[in-house]
């Protein structure tokens, strides 16, 4: 079965950094584009970094030069490093193998992040 879990949001204070980790079973996460996405309340779904097999990297604008996606494929695990938060930051994370080719994509149930003052 396939797992994705997320770790790691919580409450932190505007400028502050919080690390989320999502670690995957079940799937061969060498060759797994791996990305985060966040929903905001009220708002729509929208893609925070990917990084693909290849280590190619991608962005929001809303969070470029803030937030450090990796991956250590010996571990299956992939991190969103996130400083400065901002308040607008404030969603649920979550975990996601994106689609590749005809194969299907996965999400992890998500993790909060709240930055409040």
């Amino acid at each position: 079965q396939v797992q994705l879990v997320e770790s790691g949001g919580g409450l932190v204070q505007p400028g502050g950094s919080l690390t989320l980790s999502c670690t995957v079973s079940g799937i061969i996460f060498a060759i797994s584009p791996m990305s985060w996405y966040r929903r905001a309340p009220g708002k729509q779904r929208e893609l925070v970094a990917i990084a693909t097999q290849d280590s190619r990297i991608n962005y929001a604008d809303s969070v470029k030069g803030r937030f450090t996606i990796s991956r250590d494929n010996a571990k299956k695990t992939v991190y969103l490093q996130m400083n400065n938060l901002k308040p607008e930051d404030t969603a649920v994370y979550y975990c996601h193998k994106d689609r590749i080719g005809l194969l299907p994509e996965y999400w992890g149930q998500g993790t909060q992040v709240t930055v409040s003052s």
